[in-house]
């Protein structure tokens, strides 16, 4: 069993292979969990394709299978794995994060009071909030 982690949550996917800094999914894996299709233009999310040309086709796929990491490493995303390759972190581009510093917006995120009720930072869109918070380490 393998672990995808990325910007949608979490994915266990249960027949990847990986090899040193490859991981090899089928094309349904890749597509539920990264939400990236293959599809004639290239790999496509919502209306963003991107093309991949014949000299890319052998480094991404191979008897079946996409190198969803490579593919990843291709349109200019970070990923890494822990040393036995059962836990990988697909993260977000550096112009995708900027845009999003840029927007001033603080991404919506839910968490628990003291009482164990969830609030939604989306709840209190347009009015001031105040985040206090503290780590143990």
């Amino acid at each position: 069993m393998t672990t995808i982690l990325n910007d949608t949550g979490e994915v266990t996917v249960p027949d990847a292979k990986a090899d040193s800094d490859d991981l090899w999914l089928t094309e349904a894996a890749v597509e539920t969990a990264t939400g990236w299709a293959l599809k004639p233009e290239g790999f496509c999310k919502g209306p963003l394709c991107v093309p991949i040309g014949d000299g890319k086709r052998g480094d991404l796929l191979k008897d079946g299978r996409v190198n969803v990491a490579a593919l990843w490493r291709h349109i200019g995303r970070p990923v890494v794995s822990a040393d036995g390759g059962d836990v990988w972190a697909f993260g977000e581009g550096a112009e995708d994060m900027g845009q999003a510093l840029t927007s001033l917006e603080a991404p919506d995120f839910t968490l628990p009071d003291l009482d164990g009720t969830l609030h939604s930072l989306s709840d209190f869109r347009g009015r001031k909030v105040f985040l206090s918070t503290w780590a143990s380490w």
